[in-house]
């Protein structure tokens, strides 16, 4: 490896020893592009590596909010603008109760290199909060949001930065957190939120977004292999916005979810999971927070395994983690390899170790990262700023053949990169090298600072 990558992973495991989530992605990162380093000696005399990984700015704050007991309560508030070269700082907001520093900031790292294969102008951030929505009631949520955007709103703008939903921020937390601007600011810049509702300013098929568009990288991929997604079985982690839009889209081409699993153990349905009555019904769950996954299975007469993770399963296709970080330990990639299952495709961020990684690599399996394949969901939230700035919305159909083809290019990007560099078919370095590259090019263009 490059002596200067190898010093810049050093430094940030020594620093930040106390964020692995951070060291883990800026480690899997690095080490995919240095033989971009090896080309471009001048990276080094700007240092630019260390300044990458240092973001530009970030806030930390207290949130305080009453909840329906009268009682006082007080959480943690984030937000991390780590890149701004190409664009406006763009990264959703998460609320959960195991956000820390370390999250966000490798979320925000992550996010930055997404940006830049999405061909869209817009820079990398994140924020969050430890405060978790489950079990709160809706006027419980709309005051932390209020408190919330109360602390963040001075640093956020259409033109500064733009955030978005993630984990535990849907319609509803953008509806009360954009309220809470308008309401201080005075004005509709509807263009400082997106994820918003259609009747102020939201694209359609943004909820579908980022699921509709891991499924149409899955298409590119199939199609390197010479293979057709039509019949394919997946199995699918999580039941949020992104599998739901697995899901949806799935049925829609042809092939089917089998698998869905949650934090309680996972289900499986043999005759998928793509009808209208199934999709809805796990909106209902979602939109009640609710980690009652057995429910599924009681009600659509298919097996719930408690406290239980599916990867090994062999009578699937495809592999599509899609919940949350770190959900795939080297002992589980043993038993996706021992599966047989050659497709795995990265959808939540970072939800693989490095280890598992290599391991997946080393061994046969196709593995997509999901900087590449989930980059759908930002690429459209870009698309509704655009709609925002032109005051129009577009049709479902407009944005659905603009987010298809935004995918098919960011899966050329990453194969020309490898290729560039002598990698062969390596879609995990290639997104990395191309979102780097395009955010190296921009910063050394601006001089340093």
């Amino acid at each position: 490896m490059n002596r200067y990558v190898e010093d810049v992973i050093a430094y940030v495991k020594d620093k930040y020893k106390d964020q692995p989530e951070f060291v883990q992605t800026v480690e899997e990162v690095y080490t995919s592009i240095a033989p971009v380093i090896d080309a471009h000696p001048e990276f080094e005399r700007a240092d630019l590596l260390k300044r990458m990984v240092e973001p530009e700015r970030m806030f930390r704050f207290r949130v305080v909010w009453t909840d329906d007991e009268g009682k006082t309560q007080t959480n943690v508030g984030y937000r991390c603008q780590f890149n701004g070269a190409i664009g406006p700082y763009k990264g959703g907001l998460r609320f959960r109760n195991n956000v820390n520093e370390s999250v966000i900031k490798f979320l925000g790292f992550e996010q930055t290199f997404k940006n830049a294969l999405t061909g869209q102008p817009i820079g990398g951030a994140k924020g969050g909060s430890d405060f978790d929505p489950a079990g709160k009631s809706d006027l419980e949520i709309m005051r932390f949001c209020q408190s919330f955007m109360t602390a963040l709103y001075r640093y956020i703008g259409p033109d500064t930065d733009v955030p978005a939903g993630d984990i535990g921020v849907g319609s509803r937390e953008i509806g009360f957190l954009y309220g809470q601007y308008r309401r201080l600011k005075g004005v509709f810049e509807n263009g400082v939120l997106t994820g918003k509702g259609l009747s102020y300013g939201g694209s359609l098929i943004r909820p579908e977004a980022t699921g509709y568009g891991a499924v149409y990288y899955l298409q590119e991929v199939l199609k390197h292999e010479g293979d057709n997604i039509v019949g394919k079985k997946i199995a699918v982690s999580g039941y949020g916005n992104v599998s739901w839009g697995i899901m949806k889209k799935a049925a829609q081409l042809g092939a089917k979810v089998t698998y869905m699993s949650g934090s309680a153990g996972y289900i499986h349905d043999p005759d998928g999971i793509g009808t209208e009555e199934k999709l809805q019904f796990i909106l209902d769950l979602r939109e009640k927070n609710s980690k009652d996954l057995k429910s599924y299975a009681d009600k659509f007469g298919c097996e719930f395994y408690p406290k239980q993770k599916f990867w090994g399963v062999d009578d699937v296709d495809i592999y599509m983690p899609a919940a949350t970080q770190n959900e795939v330990d080297l002992e589980d990639a043993k038993k996706i390899v021992a599966s047989g299952v050659k497709y795995y495709l990265e959808v939540s961020n970072m939800p693989t170790s490095n280890e598992a990684m290599a391991y997946l690599k080393e061994h046969g399996v196709i593995v997509a990262p999901s900087k590449a394949v989930n980059a759908g969901g930002v690429g459209v939230s870009a698309l509704e700023m655009s709609q925002n700035a032109e005051m129009m919305v577009w049709t479902a159909q407009e944005v659905d053949d603009l987010l298809k083809r935004m995918m098919k290019e960011i899966y050329e990007k990453s194969v020309d990169a490898a290729d560039r560099y002598g990698l062969g078919y390596d879609l995990v370095s290639g997104a990395n090298i191309a979102g780097f590259e395009k955010v190296a090019q921009a910063m050394m263009e601006q001089g340093v600072f």
